[in-house]
């Protein structure tokens, strides 16, 4: 690692970012086995990168080291995130675990998948407790209405959302305000420098990774990061600007 002595000077943000790179992916690899379906590594790695811009920006030299300050703000927002994605209570998580672990411990002993009575005897769980407990397990599991057809319609094109009132319905006054909104944010946008315009499109219109973005505009994962911090904040301060007036 580098040795900071002065504030990170933002030419110098780069060098930085590819240095703490490896250490990012590691740790979001190491709490891939705690992600929901809906939650990629590559968005963990961009959570983590998200918290070392965070960490750069509020760093102050003579505290703390930068690398020690840093690789907490990246572990910590990445736990953030995963918090803000599990909506199962963590007890409720570990029991589960611990069904899945009997499970497997029960089939490895007698060669065999072991019945629901057999894991909760094991477990010295009243089988009524134990079918709770599945029941969480199963709604663990996010699925898409979209998955799902119903056979007597299943050659057409009907969405089985489209069947669904939605009671959070915006109402047509509210409609032409978030459009007024996307038209002046439209607006803003297009004041920035065209590779933080190209940045900011293809994260969020095309949804592509930073590394992905790196590959297109052919610049590195942590240039893309910066650029992204960067266009945030300066639409950040627009946004102030423009309410004032």
């Amino acid at each position: 690692m580098l040795k900071y002595k002065e504030e990170i000077k933002e030419e110098r943000k780069e060098q930085v970012i590819k240095e703490f790179l490896p250490y990012i992916k590691y740790t979001a690899y190491r709490f891939s086995w705690k992600l929901p379906r809906h939650v990629t590594i590559d968005d963990l790695i961009s959570v983590g990168l998200m918290g070392l811009m965070d960490a750069l920006s509020r760093f102050q030299p003579g505290k703390v080291k930068l690398k020690t300050y840093a690789e907490l703000r990246i572990k910590g927002a990445m736990i953030d995130e995963l918090r803000a994605t599990a909506w199962i209570p963590r007890s409720m998580r570990k029991k589960i675990e611990g069904i899945n672990n009997a499970r497997m411990k029960l089939e490895k002993k007698h060669g065999r998948k072991p019945d629901d009575v057999e894991v909760a005897k094991s477990m010295k769980m009243p089988l009524k407790d134990y079918f709770k407990i599945l029941q969480y397990a199963t709604c663990s599991n996010p699925v898409r209405l979209e998955d799902f057809k119903n056979s007597k319609y299943a050659d057409s094109d009907l969405n089985i959302t489209e069947c669904i009132a939605d009671p959070k319905a915006k109402s047509p006054l509210s409609i032409l305000e978030e459009k007024d909104t996307k038209k002046r944010l439209g607006g803003l946008i297009d004041t920035l420098p065209h590779k933080e315009k190209m940045v900011l499109a293809l994260y969020y219109y095309e949804e592509l990774t930073m590394q992905e973005i790196g590959r297109v505009l052919n610049i590195t994962e942590s240039r893309v990061c910066q650029i992204h911090s960067q266009a945030l904040g300066k639409l950040k301060e627009k946004i102030k600007k423009e309410v004032k007036n």
